[in-house]
């Protein structure tokens, strides 16, 4: 056996420029009881939260390789959900950021979350046209909500109903019975698709937007106990019918559009959004306004409607006086319209595109909108609802990111900076921390290339517009702006003598610059600044995308736009080499440290391994699947990186031609990677404005192990209803954890079913117990089963139990059966949905089968017997401490819990009715 090469992995170390990611929504958290502070937005594949107070983050909940795409805070504000791209949902817990359970159902990005108002069950939407909801108390999916031909774009939960109201690209909003799990309404008043939709004012008014200018609001009237002479008053409030409805309809909701809200941004809805009471609507489109209306209180509505009614009379009365009046015109009917019920508020102006809002309304009436825009900002903005005052902003936090994407960064020589370029600006980070240090505005182009200059107190930035900025990066300033190039400066580098610089541009040159010390021509110093002094220049047949000079100081190489690789002389400019080969132009090169080696990137997709000696390809790696756009060689080793538009980092050796590892980095393309110094450090940055860092670990790598993570994602198949079995529709999909569980199943009923017959066979003697089973401290069968179902996770249990084949079931059966008979029931539960699900799935072979059947029928007596205890437990415990609080607050004169709060409501609402009863008595008819 050969020897073999041992390779470190490089693992990621930090995300960062990221404030909040475009394609995810915000929410307003509470930590350690403090609201309307915090802020959490999607970052890339993470979550932070954002103290607005101080403008720093004040927790990240962590992810792994995949980007954010929603996001729900629970309202007992303890848990956050999040949803993934790959379908995914993680809730964490906020005190400790552990992952509480994960619910696998969907198979594309989920574009939906929404909390019940107890915070025990979810309701997702995905781009897959489905709707599921999870419980999260007891991990699992409760039901799969089929029926939309278009991605759902809004799922809200009817707390008083026990409905979901979701909202599609396919132009229907739907209404679905939770207990049926069917729909039992679809309403079709749109044209077009439906991109938002939320409830208002205590559940009883649906607002959707659309592509148009105006915001339909429809009423939900409950016909089931609603008595003959309500709804004739109902009916004559309907300002428009639907089509589809009619006065006779049998449906238990009636749903009419009662008016519609005309908006004032342009572009179609992109969001509506709602505070938690349901009194403010927050609206947006593709441009930078919000608009927010409030939706009135009855007793403010009717005040508006009697005000309006009196006006409307008051003018009626001018007109037939003058005479003006025609003879059909009637007195005006006092009618409650949209009108009265809709005040709109000052809208938001903001500096960019918003992508999200979530709105706080304070017991003062203090309004707190946050919003999250384009350019990677995170704002607050307060508004009082009580008097006609402007909006003010109490926080914008745009220090920490780059507002546009960086498209160039580099290490410092230390390896303790990285300097980014983004077409806003140039921004220094300390690599430890990864906060940013120096901010520079860019006065030109978009920067394309950057370095560090001798001593990491300047660098070197080439713009899109020719433009060569020297910066000093102590002051934060840009000490000289020099023309280098009439076309972009594609590529800036050291002279390895680093005595003078390198650019390459697109109007076919290349300039050989010399540093030089001048004094200030600003003259507010009398110490001498640094400058550039040009040269010499190589004229070239083709626009230049990359220049390397060889670590010898012999050669120097020039990728063109004619896919060639072109090295010349670096002390004569004298032609070299030609290294053709690329079908499309070399993006980028490298060589390496003992200048033997000259690796290409081209928009072909491949990476090219040439000899610096006769220019012969060594090797042709198709690397990539999109164009190869950085390529950057380990210093003191033939181990190089490759950065690709497919969002990928690709570490090889150059020796082997080996790809070592595999960094699934960006969500978008990659721009750029860059390489510290001893290979330490990598950076990298890309379209999903990221930088990210990856650290060399002492792990020890081996090639052809596959990691578990990548093979061990979710295998992707969704169920429609289970082949057989075709009133089964499971609300999750099958994954690789659901595998190893039923895995874990099969060998311990094989692991206790051969202990169980060398016990018989024994007949006395003593039996050693199985080496797995004693990991699990496990000495009977029916315990190692507990045991390994208890340490499968509750969201694939299901799933688990689905690929167990009929034998393994019933040997199932057979050992719940005899763990139910045990005294004690702490897993009675757990146990019992094992078996009622076994029973599901395999109902007529169970039930055919005569011992099968005597398992069950004990089954049905112990779990009732042992459910019925658990329930009793509970409610036993419930009266305890609802005596004991009884008891704490007759001692001390207190109240404990929320009552306090219930009863200073019921005592403010006995106040405001007692206002009203001053007011004259308006009759509605």
């Amino acid at each position: 056996m050969g020897l073999t090469k041992q390779y470190l992995r490089y693992a990621p170390s930090g995300t960062f420029n990221i404030i909040a990611s475009a394609d995810c929504n915000s929410a307003h958290v509470s930590l350690n009881g403090i609201s309307g502070r915090y802020i959490a937005v999607g970052a890339c594949e993470h979550v932070i939260i954002w103290d607005m107070r101080i403008g720093e983050k004040a927790q990240v909940i962590p992810g792994e390789n995949v980007v954010v795409s929603q996001i729900a805070a629970s309202p007992t504000g303890n848990h956050m959900a999040v949803g993934y791209v790959d379908g995914n949902i993680n809730v964490f817990e906020l005190t400790n950021n552990e992952i509480v359970c994960v619910f696998a159902g969907h198979k594309s990005p989920v574009t939906s979350l929404q909390y019940d108002e107890q915070g025990h069950r979810i309701v997702s939407g995905s781009k897959d046209t489905e709707v599921i909801l999870w419980d999260v108390v007891s991990e699992t999916g409760v039901a799969r909500f089929s029926g939309h031909k278009g991605a759902i774009t809004s799922v809200l939960f009817i707390n008083g109903k026990n409905c979901i109201i979701s909202s599609s690209k396919d132009t229907f909003v739907k209404f679905w019975d939770i207990e049926t799990k069917h729909c039992f309404k679809t309403l079709g008043g749109h044209q077009v698709e439906v991109w938002s939709a939320v409830l208002l004012k205590e559940e009883r008014y649906l607002v959707t937007g659309s592509m148009d200018q105006e915001l339909r609001v429809w009423k939900l009237n409950w016909t089931d106990k609603m008595k003959e002479e309500d709804k004739l008053v109902q009916q004559l409030e309907i300002v428009k019918i639907e089509e589809t409805d009619n006065t006779e309809d049998t449906s238990v909701l009636q749903c009419h559009q009662v008016g519609t809200l005309v908006r004032g941004g342009r572009g179609r809805v992109v969001g509506l959004c709602t505070d938690l009471g349901q009194t403010v609507l927050g609206c947006f489109g593709t441009d930078s306004l919000l608009e927010l209306f409030i939706f009135c209180s009855d007793d403010e509505a009717k005040a508006r409607m009697t005000k309006r009614v009196k006006k409307q009379k008051k003018k009626l009365a001018k007109l037939k006086e003058s005479g003006e009046a025609d003879g059909d015109m009637v007195e005006v009917k006092e009618l409650l319209t949209l009108s009265d019920e809709v005040r709109r508020l000052t809208s938001v102006k903001l500096s960019a595109k918003i992508k999200s809002a979530s709105l706080l309304l304070g017991m003062t009436g203090e309004l707190r909108v946050g919003v999250t825009l384009a350019n990677n900002t995170v704002e607050m903005h307060s508004l009082k609802l009580g008097e006609e005052s402007d909006v003010k902003c109490l926080k914008q936090i745009t220090q920490p990111g780059h507002q546009k994407e960086p498209r160039c960064v580099a290490i410092s020589s230390d390896n303790l900076a990285i300097i980014s370029a983004a077409a806003d600006s140039i921004k220094l980070w300390n690599r430890t921390s990864q906060a940013c240090i120096r901010t520079i505005p860019v006065p030109c182009g978009r920067p394309c290339a950057v370095c560090f200059l001798p001593g990491d107190r300047h660098a070197a930035v080439g713009c899109a517009d020719g433009t060569l900025l020297l910066i000093d990066v102590a002051a934060a300033t840009v000490s000289e702006q020099i023309p280098a190039h009439t076309g972009a400066c594609n590529s800036v580098g050291l002279l390895p003598d680093l005595r003078g610089c390198y650019t390459g541009g697109a109007d076919k040159t290349v300039k050989i610059w010399q540093f030089e010390l001048i004094p200030d021509p600003t003259g507010d110093s009398k110490a001498k600044v640094l400058s550039l002094l040009h040269t010499r220049t190589l004229e070239l047949e083709e626009a230049v995308c990359a220049v390397r000079v060889s670590p010898n100081n012999k050669f120097i190489a020039v990728g063109l736009m004619d896919s060639t690789v072109k090295i010349f002389f670096l002390d004569t400019f004298k032609f070299y080499l030609s290294l053709y080969g690329h079908k499309l132009p070399v993006l980028c090169l490298d060589i390496s440290y003992d200048s033997t080696l000259i690796a290409t990137g081209s928009g072909d997709r491949n990476v090219k391994i040439w000899g610096m000696d006769f220019g012969d390809c060594h090797k042709s790696i198709f690397a990539h699947n999109d164009s190869v756009t950085a390529l950057q060689f380990v210093p003191s080793t033939h181990y190089l990186f490759t950065a690709s538009k497919d969002g990928k980092i690709k570490q090889w050796d150059a020796d082997t031609y080996e790809n070592i590892i595999t960094l699934n980095g960006h969500a978008g393309a990659c721009w750029c990677v860059c390489v510290g110094a001893g290979g330490l450090v990598s950076a990298a940055c890309g379209a999903d404005g990221a930088l990210r860092l990856f650290t060399r670990t002492d792990e020890p790598l081996v090639l052809g192990d596959l990691d578990e993570q990548e093979e061990g994602l979710a295998t992707g198949e969704q169920h429609a209803p289970v082949p057989g079995l075709p009133g089964l529709v499971m609300p999750t999909k099958k994954t690789i954890g659901a595998e190893k569980a039923a895995d874990s199943i099969l060998e311990c009923l094989s692991v206790g079913a051969e202990y169980e017959r060398e016990v018989t066979a024994a007949r006395g003697q003593h039996v050693p117990v199985p080496l797995l089973m004693t990991a699990y401290n496990c000495t009977t069968a029916e315990d190692f089963l507990l045991e390994t179902l208890r340490k499968i996770r509750s969201s694939d249990l299901e799933e688990a139990l689905l690929l167990l084949p009929l034998n393994a079931a019933g040997e199932m059966v057979r050992l719940v059966g005899a763990l139910l008979s045990r005294a004690g029931g702490e897993h009675a539960e757990l146990l019992a949905r094992a078996a009622c699900f076994l029973l599901r799935v395999h109902r007529a072979p169970l039930l055919a089968d005569t011992n099968h059947l005597k398992h069950l029928i004990q089954i049905q007596a112990r779990a009732h017997m042992r459910i019925n205890e658990l329930r009793d437990m509970v409610g036993c415990n419930l009266h305890a401490l609802q005596w004991a609080r009884r008891e704490v607050e007759a001692d001390r004169s207190e109240q404990l819990f929320r009552v306090s709060t219930g009863q200073r409501r019921a005592r403010h609402a006995r106040t405001k009715l007692r206002h009203a009863l001053k007011r004259p008595i308006v009759s509605i008819t």
